[in-house]
């Protein structure tokens, strides 16, 4: 008999992930176009889930205050969302390079879902009256300058570094040479081992910023991706010293100058 063995999607299909997400957030945010700008409401299906995933219709008043700034900050979070599922799918099929490495069939199941839970965690944000298309203003605050220019920095960077380690695998005429792991240098490279998992930590906590701070659903999200990232940064960071014996010692695994 043949046994199914679970470690069967290659590391390129990371690209799956970003497809999904595309393509559902996407949707999600032309529902949020469609209420700002013709004040629709969200389809009856979408309404009833949420009101399911966040506490029965009597009791929403409790979780959503009815304000402009809230519904902008869950409007700008759902675009953010969909800005980095758009440029890491590019990077996924036109930058990184991908060893024959494999992931388990588990993970790879949960990141198929995992961009559709978080629109929905996004969704949940949103108040009462703005599901429904009732009229609302938008009021802009302070928060959500800072959590856009907190993400568009920490996109650079990560991008800046996706690059660094595709060129690793590459010769001087641009085509791919090698699949083999080498030191990169360059950017936060030069403070520690994985600085795109750290500028993924940041641009997650860049879209709690922008809900105000204070949002608690989002910081669960955040917490989540601070410890996934930190586990695969903290592997790297091991990988690196184990194969490389003159690896830049002053290197931290995950947060600059800490961990």
């Amino acid at each position: 008999m043949y046994r199914l063995t679970l470690n069967c999607s290659f590391c390129r299909w990371f690209y799956h992930f970003y497809i999904v997400s595309v393509t559902w957030n996407g949707f999600l945010l032309l529902l949020f176009m469609q209420s700002v700008f013709f004040s629709q409401s969200f389809p009856s299906w979408l309404r009833d889930l949420l009101d399911v995933l966040d506490g029965a219709k009597e009791d929403r008043g409790v979780h959503h205050s009815e304000n402009g700034a809230e519904f902008l900050s869950a409007f700008l979070v759902c675009l953010l969302v969909w800005v980095n599922s758009c440029r890491r799918l590019k990077e996924c099929l036109h930058i990184s390079i991908y060893s024959g490495g494999v992931i388990h069939f588990a993970h790879y199941c949960f990141g198929l879902f995992y961009y559709v839970l978080v629109g929905f965690t996004v969704l949940c944000q949103v108040p009462a009256k703005s599901r429904e298309g009732k009229a609302h203003s938008l009021t802009v605050c302070w928060y959500h300058v800072l959590g856009l220019v907190m993400f568009c920095w920490a996109s650079v960077h990560q991008h800046r570094c996706h690059v660094i380690l595709a060129n690793l695998r590459k010769d001087k005429s641009g085509k791919v040479s090698s699949l083999d792991h080498s030191i990169p240098f360059g950017d936060w490279f030069e403070m520690v081992s994985s600085p795109h998992y750290f500028a993924e930590f940041l641009i997650y906590t860049s879209m709690a910023v922008t809900f105000g701070f204070y949002n608690l659903t989002w910081w669960l999200v955040v917490a989540y991706v601070f410890f996934n990232q930190a586990l695969s940064a903290v592997l790297c960071h091991e990988y690196y010293l184990n194969k490389f014996k003159h690896y830049p010692k002053y290197r931290k695994a995950y947060i600059p100058f800490i961990f």
